[in-house]
């Protein structure tokens, strides 16, 4: 079901029959809310028991209509109001505890919101350990801080060794930072969450989504 947040920003939330067990918060990837986290959000709440809400990265942003574009754009994101936003969809399930999971881009706004004390669990799929140099910005902090922040809940990262945009010093940066790193190796940026990407590896996504579910139900 679309909702709108406080901030005017569109979320989708879905709920179990009966009472959720926990909350979760799905920060999506750059493409933005649409059919592919809707279904995940409505699987998530049926399978899991939990009340799950996804919201959209680029709220108001209809001058931003392609990936390449979104790519582009990156630095033009503010903390503020994306944190804000992962709280307030946390709020809106009306669950506790709430964790909360991202992908790509979104994964790094997971990291980033591990530091904040809203959640008690998150996960990242191939989420940045570092703002990429094209992204950095004054709105943009770096999610290495906030993860050895004294605040910071427990956190998980799937990565790919194959990933451009995770290299393998930051997955070692990352689990200096007491995050639980899990590597697949030859796995591309992207394999696990949307089966029409090329770099889809169906084995590795169902083992990832196993250490993944564990990990936010703990």
């Amino acid at each position: 079901m679309r909702i709108t947040l406080p901030s005017g920003t569109p979320a989708e939330i879905a709920r179990p029959e009966g009472e959720p067990s926990r909350g979760l918060v799905i920060v999506p990837d750059i493409g933005g809310l649409r059919p592919l986290f809707d279904g995940l959000v409505a699987r998530l709440a049926r399978g899991q028991g939990w009340a799950v809400c996804a919201f959209e990265l680029w709220a108001g942003r209809d001058d931003l209509p392609t990936l390449a574009d979104r790519l582009a754009a990156g630095g033009s994101l503010d903390d503020e109001r994306v944190l804000g936003d992962a709280a307030a969809a946390a709020d809106v399930t009306g669950a506790d505890p709430v964790g909360i999971v991202g992908f790509c881009m979104g994964g790094m706004y997971a990291l980033k919101a591990a530091g904040t004390g809203r959640f008690a669990r998150a996960a990242s799929f191939y989420g940045m350990a570092r703002v990429p140099e094209m992204w950095r910005s004054p709105t943009q902090g770096e999610p290495l801080e906030a993860l050895t922040g004294p605040d910071a809940c427990p956190a998980i990262e799937i990565a790919g060794t194959a990933d451009p945009w995770l290299p393998a010093d930051d997955l070692d940066a990352l689990e200096s930072a007491g995050v639980e790193v899990v590597r697949y190796v030859g796995a591309d940026h992207g394999f696990v969450h949307d089966p029409d990407r090329p770099a889809h590896r169906p084995d590795d996504a169902a083992d990832a989504w196993t250490r993944v579910l564990a990990h936010l139900g703990a």
